[in-house]
């Protein structure tokens, strides 16, 4: 494989650094926002992001391949290949709200091996590695490290949207916030970093695509956690979209026992 760890967490970190710069100028500015055919939004902030971090990308690593949701995929025969969202809760961003972030992850394979969630107003920025304690740098301190939680009716729950459950797995979501605390909306892949952090316990989503969730994966695995499909099955590109991110690993059954169909 070309580059080792350090090199690629030192370029996701300039890819992300770059988008931050595309996108500040856009945040609370009164962009508009277009329609895509999933009927989610997407902003110049967006598509100028992911450019930036695909020229950083390719002019450092010219052999990786590249995913990205806005365009597309270069490279489909490599086996090490970066998988990008500039603006991860689109919604967020354009109502001003600064919990949306960017992601990138670099897969060898089908396994994520390195995840960056940052949040470019605020400053805070979370980096993981397969095999590797999670880094978490940011103004308003905060330590890694996911919390315990002996019993799933102490948990706290987040998902970003009731939308993205419709269907049949809107009753199996309900058992489950039926047996936690508390349930907190919103978030998108911010919840996740505080999930990390140890503020949260559970988050529980669907429809997320790879981008989505392949950054995240070694964030919390790094933090000591786990994240899988609701059935606890590894994630794959090709699965469900289903997400199960869990705080304390020991909630799994409880958690899956809940989610069952």
């Amino acid at each position: 494989m070309s580059g080792s760890t350090a090199d690629w967490i030192a370029a996701a970190e300039a890819a992300v650094d770059v988008a931050g710069a595309a996108i500040r100028p856009f945040f609370r500015a009164g962009v508009a926002a277009d329609q895509k055919s999933d009927r989610s939004p997407v902003t110049i902030a967006d598509r100028t992001a992911e450019l930036a971090m695909r020229a950083v990308l390719s002019q450092r690593f010219p052999e990786h391949g590249i995913l990205g949701e806005e365009f597309g995929l270069d490279r489909p025969d490599a086996r090490l290949r970066w998988v990008l969202d500039p603006v991860d809760g689109t919604r967020a961003f354009i109502s001003g709200r600064p919990t949306f972030g960017t992601l990138i992850a670099l897969f060898d394979g089908d396994l994520p091996i390195v995840g960056i969630i940052d949040q470019p107003v605020t400053g805070e920025r979370w980096i993981g590695a397969r095999g590797r304690n999670t880094v978490f740098r940011g103004p308003y301190g905060g330590t890694v490290g996911c919390r315990p939680c002996p019993d799933l009716s102490l948990a706290e729950l987040s998902c970003t949207s009731p939308e993205m459950l419709e269907g049949p797995d809107m009753a199996r979501w309900e058992r489950l916030r039926g047996s936690v605390r508390r349930n907190y909306w919103g978030g998108d892949c911010y919840a996740y970093g505080l999930l990390a952090l140890g503020q949260i316990d559970i988050v529980a989503e669907r429809d997320m695509k790879v981008w989505d969730w392949g950054p995240l994966a070694p964030i919390i695995e790094g933090a000591g956690g786990s994240v899988t499909d609701w059935d606890g099955q590894p994630l794959r590109s090709d699965g469900d979209g289903r997400v199960l991110a869990l705080g304390d690993p020991g909630l799994l059954a409880p958690v899956r026992a809940a989610l069952r169909e």
